[in-house]
């Protein structure tokens, strides 16, 4: 198996990655194998309702309410 060094990573990230890795009960290495196949492997699929309900707010109904128009409306497919 290929090595991946990664070289200038912030110290923060470091030890956030061993602090990971101490809670999975995992070395670093494993911890950074695990976060890249979580990452590239499989994507997460959404489902539509997760999608939709990620929206963010954006008016009251009200805003959206369909007006009627009196004037009347061309048939271009007829």
């Amino acid at each position: 198996m290929p090595d991946l060094p990664v070289r200038g990573v912030d110290e923060v990230l470091v030890k956030a990655l061993r602090g990971r890795a101490d809670a999975h009960g995992r070395s670093a290495g494993a911890e950074q194998r695990e976060i890249l196949a979580e990452a590239l492997a499989c994507p997460r699929k959404r489902s539509l309702a997760g999608v939709l309900a990620s929206n963010p707010d954006a008016g009251m109904d009200a805003d959206f309410k369909r007006v009627e128009s009196e004037q009347k409306v061309p048939r271009v497919f007829d």
